[in-house]
């Protein structure tokens, strides 16, 4: 049911985890995809070529999110290579474990720059260009500790809240402009980032909380990534899709 040929979706984060399965999850419905990366190439390569065995049009793109020069490089490399971009979405992050009163400074920037800045910057980036074309689609990801918070992680807490907020307000602010605005917010999920946690003495206990008693797969988080890339949620804006077993309850 889900058609994305002659559609091109720029995915940052995309060599491992959510951003990974995303890629490939549009690339099977004829999306051709922007793989951004930022330290691990050869990660980054390898979901190139299974995007391209799904005989797409697909490239990589090292770039920071956090730093809007070479995002900018990005968006300008994306639209010489795949000549269009029509989906967004921002899925970069980091999460690291920091007590408040022990949170330092550098970690507090750096967590605000690459969860906040890094999906900052490429909308601001695109948002001009969706709007001559009068069309666009911009899916941001965020998490269950965006809305009921995370001891220990604050600071990642805190961006992935702000990334709802923002989806909210650039909803109705673009809306004007074709432009749809939705938002991703995982639950626990089995990606390189939880399996510590995942695979600790925390796991049943984490379990028991979910009432589907278990972590998604990336690839459940990359169907509702792709639900809202489509046409079968047309007249969805402003949302924030619930991803998370039960685990959080939210109207």
């Amino acid at each position: 049911m889900i058609d994305l040929k002659n559609k091109v979706a720029l995915i940052t984060g995309a060599s491992r985890g959510i951003g990974r399965a995303t890629a490939i999850s549009f690339a099977k419905t004829g999306c051709q995809v922007l793989i951004n990366y930022h330290s691990n190439g050869k990660a980054a390569k390898e979901v190139l070529a299974k995007v391209r065995k799904l005989e797409v049009e697909a490239e990589i793109f090292k770039a920071d999110v956090s730093r809007k020069i070479e995002v900018e490089q990005m968006v300008d490399f994306t639209l010489g290579r795949l000549g269009h971009i029509d989906i967004l979405v921002a899925n970069a992050g980091i999460c690291k474990y920091a007590p408040i009163d022990s949170l330092t400074e550098a970690e507090l920037k750096e967590t605000v720059e690459i969860n906040l800045y890094g999906v900052f910057y490429p909308i601001t980036c695109l948002v001009p260009y969706m709007k001559k074309r009068k069309q666009g689609n911009i899916i941001t990801i965020s998490s269950t500790a965006g809305q009921w918070g995370d001891p220990f992680h604050s600071h990642y807490a805190a961006t992935k809240g702000a990334v709802i907020s923002l989806t909210k307000s650039l909803a109705v602010e673009l809306a004007p402009h074709k432009i749809r605005v939705n938002c991703v917010a995982p639950g626990w999920v089995e990606t390189d980032m939880s399996q510590e946690a995942l695979s600790g003495e925390d796991r049943e206990k984490i379990f028991s909380q979910i009432p589907l008693g278990r972590a998604a797969k990336a690839e459940e988080i990359a169907d509702s990534v792709l639900f809202l890339a489509s046409e079968l949620s047309s007249f969805v804006t402003g949302e924030i899709l619930n991803v998370n077993g039960g685990a959080v309850l939210c109207g």
